[in-house]
């Protein structure tokens, strides 16, 4: 099997946001995106809009961004975009809108599948697993002018999954229950078959012979069914970054694109000058995405080879400085210093969990905080870093 890689300018950035609905009333999870995409539709000419999507349950939206040079481009288009949802979701008048890895305590069994052949075959597969897959994330995309960086890229960023994924993380509850986990996303997701952590591959012949693999066996179509966590996306020509939790603020959003942006141009900076990059055991990997989804900014993660292990919210702070030149290069330096700001304000399922206990565990809430912070930003105050936990 030959599968080409599209040409793509190098670095550019391509935004993807999962956004859900909820009723305003109840905070539960609303299955209307159907209306939704019908309103905007009619404001396209009657052709699907172009760049706002369903998704799996039809409480869910998505918004994809064009592909940019300057991540404040690419989370600019994202906005207008929220900003058209929003005046239909306005205008119906009862719900409202939200962005988190999981709902608080909406039930599986409440929600409805989008009417599309492609996701009746995951959930007729998958079944049980499939069908509790109440999950928002954020995609990152950041082009690859050559493809056989991709792989080499793709291991490299593995090394830096831990600390996406604590950054990101924001769904401490599932189905009323609170985990324990900053990310029940990260481990819910990889449950369904060919998503989770990548597999070590030598190159890029041998991910055609992966995806072959599977094609003749019958477990997916074509090379789009691999969910991996961080993968590469043939047909952008990209790398695409996964694994992140969803997030609530555009600023967030940008300061995660930036931080991706930035350590994908620094690899791809360091192959051509001969380098190597640092490539973690799988062992080590795998470890590190268990503790940044159980213990989020609070977990030590495993930095190198030699198995140093250093606390995942300090090796962040340093690695904004060793990126800050790139990001000078790429436009995003402001982006880039807003983890800063994420990590001094704490992670998504801090604040959950901070804004739960205030309401003596009256979980809508955290329904009612999740859309203040998507209309009108993170509220300043104490940190919300430590849950006391």
């Amino acid at each position: 099997m030959t599968i080409g890689f599209a040409d793509s300018p190098r670095s550019s950035v391509g935004l993807e946001w999962e956004v859900a609905i909820v009723d305003r009333a109840s905070g539960e999870l609303a299955s209307i995106a159907d209306r939704v995409l019908e309103v905007l539709d009619r404001t396209s000419d009657g052709a699907a809009h172009p760049f706002i999507t369903s998704e799996l349950l039809t409480n869910t939206v998505e918004l994809v961004s064009g592909p940019h040079a300057r991540v404040a481009d690419a989370v600019a288009d994202l906005e207008t975009q929220l900003a058209e949802v929003r005046t239909v979701i306005d205008g119906l008048g009862e719900y409202e809108l939200i962005c988190a890895g999981s709902h608080p305590f909406s039930q599986w069994y409440d929600q409805h599948l989008t009417d599309k052949p492609r996701y009746h075959k995951l959930i007729e597969r998958t079944r049980w697993w499939g069908r509790n897959m109440m999950i928002w994330g954020v995609h990152v995309h950041v082009g690859i002018e050559d493809r056989d960086k991709a792989l080499p890229i793709l291991d490299g960023l593995l090394a830096y999954l831990p600390h996406l994924q604590a950054l990101s993380a924001s769904s401490p509850f599932w189905a009323g229950v609170d985990t324990g986990y900053a990310s029940n996303r990260a481990l819910m997701f990889q449950q369904l078959p060919t998503a989770g952590l990548p597999y070590p591959l030598a190159d890029w012949p041998a991910y055609e012979r992966y995806v072959d693999d599977l094609v003749r066996t019958g477990v997916i179509e074509d090379h789009s069914e691999v969910r991996w966590d961080i993968r590469p996306s043939p047909k952008w020509g990209t790398v695409e970054v996964r694994v992140c939790d969803g997030l609530s603020t555009a600023a967030e959003i940008a300061a995660i694109g930036a931080l991706v942006q930035c350590l994908v141009e620094w690899m791809s900076t360091t192959l051509d000058e001969g380098g190597t990059l640092t490539v973690l055991q799988p062992w080590y990997v795998r470890e590190n995405k268990w503790r940044a989804a159980r213990y989020g900014l609070e977990a030590e993660v495993i930095t190198d080879v030699a198995g140093t292990e250093r606390p995942v919210a300090d090796h962040l702070r340093e690695l904004i400085t060793t990126l800050a030149p790139i990001a000078d290069r790429l436009g995003c330096a402001v982006e880039l210093q807003g983890v800063r700001g994420m990590l001094d304000a704490g992670a998504s399922y801090a604040r959950q969990l901070r804004v739960a206990e205030a309401a003596g565990g009256d979980l809508r809430a955290v329904v009612s905080h999740l859309a203040r912070e998507l209309r009108d930003g993170i509220e300043s105050g104490p940190s919300a870093a430590s849950t006391g936990r």
